[in-house]
C-alpha cells in the first residue's frame, strides 16, 4: 500500500510517500481502506518531536511509528474473526493517536477502540475532520464544568479546536463570545457565536464582559492575562501547556481558589466517537474544512498547517473524492 512515511524527526521534508506492507489484522481488529484523513497540530508535533518529551513515547532518537496520522474515515475491508460490531462494507471514522497510521491507504484498528459508523449523509472528508479538534474541545468543556445558560469566551475560534468548541458549546445552550481576525468574523458567526471579538483591532483581555470559562484554543495567551475575564468560580482552560508548562501546575496552585486553571485530558474511546457522530448527524456540529490535498501532496499540507493560518481543518484525500 501507499503511505506517508517518516524515519526521522524534523521539518515537513522528512515525510515521503512510499510503498509499505498492509498492517496486520488481529482477531479483534478491523482493516479500513482509508478514504480521507487530516494533517493537524498533533501530527506536526509528533513529526517534529516538539516538545522534546514526546520522544519518550515515540522513540528517543528516531520515530517508532513511521506512519503518522490521527484521524480517518473509510470503508471496512476486513474484520477479525472475533469482531461482531462491524462488517465488510461499513463506512467508519475514528481517532488513532498513539498508534497513528492514518496517513496511508489501509489502517488496522481495534474494533472496540475510538471508531464508529459514519452517519448517513456525512462525507468522508467531514467525518475524517470530525474527531481531533472536537475531542479536545469536548475535554475543555468537561473539565471547565460549564453548563447551559452560562457563558464562555473562545480564543482562537477559527482553528480546529476553536471552531469545534464554538459549535459544541452552542449545542449545549451556552452563550459564546469568539475571538478571531477580521477576515473570519462572518465564518465564526456562522458557527453560532453570539458575539465576535476582532483581535486585530482590540485586545480581548480588555473585554468588559465576564465569563464562566475562557478557552484558549490556540495556546497563545495565559492565565495571568485572562484571569480578570472570569466570573467567580470561573475556569481558564488552555489547549497547550503554556510557558514552562505552567498549565500543568497552575491547576494545583489555583485549587480551591475563586478563579482556577483546568487542563484538559481528552478521552479517546468509542463512546467519544459515537457522540461526535450523533452531533454530525444532527448538524449541530460540522467540521470547518480549509483545504484539501491528495496524499501525494501531504508535505505541502504539513507546510500549510505550520504557517499557523489554517482555518479549521486540512483534509488529505487518500481516495480522490467522487
Amino acid at each position: 500500500m501507499k503511505a506517508a512515511v517518516h524515519t526521522r524527526y524534523g521539518s515537513p521534508d522528512v515525510v515521503s510517500i512510499a510503498e509499505v506492507d498492509k498492517p496486520p489484522v488481529g482477531e479483534q481488529d478491523i482493516l479500513v481502506a482509508v478514504h480521507a484523513t487530516t494533517v493537524n497540530r498533533t501530527d506536526c508535533a509528533y513529526r517534529a518531536a516538539k516538545p522534546f518529551f514526546v520522544r519518550t513515547t515515540t522513540g528517543l532518537t528516531r520515530p517508532k511509528r513511521t506512519i503518522l496520522g490521527t484521524e480517518f474515515a473509510g470503508v471496512v475491508t476486513e474484520v477479525g474473526r472475533e469482531v461482531t460490531s462491524f462488517t465488510v462494507g461499513d463506512q467508519v471514522f475514528g481517532y488513532n493517536e498513539g498508534a497513528f497510521g492514518t496517513h496511508a491507504e489501509f489502517l488496522s484498528v481495534p474494533a472496540n477502540g475510538p471508531v464508529a459508523t459514519i452517519p448517513a449523509g456525512v462525507s468522508f472528508a467531514s467525518a475524517a475532520a470530525g474527531t481531533e479538534g472536537s475531542h479536545y474541545a469536548l475535554a475543555m468543556i468537561r473539565v471547565s464544568s460549564v453548563q447551559a445558560g452560562q457563558s464562555v469566551l473562545v480564543h482562537g475560534a477559527t482553528g480546529g479546536i476553536g471552531s469545534a468548541a464554538v459549535q459544541l458549546l452552542k449545542s449545549l445552550d451556552i452563550t459564546v463570545t469568539a475571538v478571531c481576525d477580521t477576515a473570519n468574523m462572518e465564518l465564526v458567526k456562522g458557527l453560532g457565536a453570539d458575539r465576535v471579538v476582532d483581535y486585530t483591532t482590540e485586545d480581548f483581555t480588555d473585554d468588559d464582559q465576564r465569563y464562566d470559562a475562557v478557552f484558549d484554543a490556540v495556546g497563545k495567551s495565559r492565565f495571568g492575562r485572562c484571569k480578570r475575564l472570569l466570573n467567580p468560580r470561573g475556569a481558564y482552560v488552555s489547549s497547550e501547556l503554556g510557558p514552562w508548562a505552567q498549565n500543568l501546575f497552575l491547576p494545583l496552585v489555583t485549587l480551591g481558589r475563586d478563579k482556577k486553571v483546568r487542563f484538559p485530558f481528552p478521552k479517546q474511546d468509542q463512546r467519544m466517537v459515537q457522540y461526535l457522530g450523533e452531533l454530525l448527524q444532527s448538524a449541530k456540529y460540522e467540521p470547518v474544512i480549509d483545504r484539501r490535498y491528495p496524499l501525494d501532496q501531504i508535505v505541502e499540507a504539513y507546510r500549510y498547517v505550520e504557517t499557523g493560518r489554517k482555518v479549521g481543518n486540512v483534509v488529505i484525500d487518500v481516495v480522490p473524492p467522487s
